[in-house]
């Protein structure tokens, strides 16, 4: 008896141990992912700034109505 409950206690913690690691492995593949998206966000609102400060500082441009005949 002992050592059929040996057994299944065994495979138990092997299943455990299996699942336990595959939730590790993914919530560190999440970590990573959100990692990047915070980087992608804040380069892209970076050049979204400068975009706008060199739109705002360029001179406007002004053309003159073509002359009708």
């Amino acid at each position: 008896m002992t050592e059929n409950s040996t057994k299944t206690r065994d495979q138990a913690e092997s299943a455990f141990s299996k699942t336990q690691t595959q939730f590790m492995a993914r919530s560190r593949t999440i970590s990573e992912i959100d990692a990047v998206a915070l980087e992608r966000d804040a380069k892209t609102l970076r050049l979204r700034e400068l975009r706008l400060e060199k739109e705002a500082n360029a001179a406007p441009v002004i053309s003159k109505p073509a002359k009708r005949k």
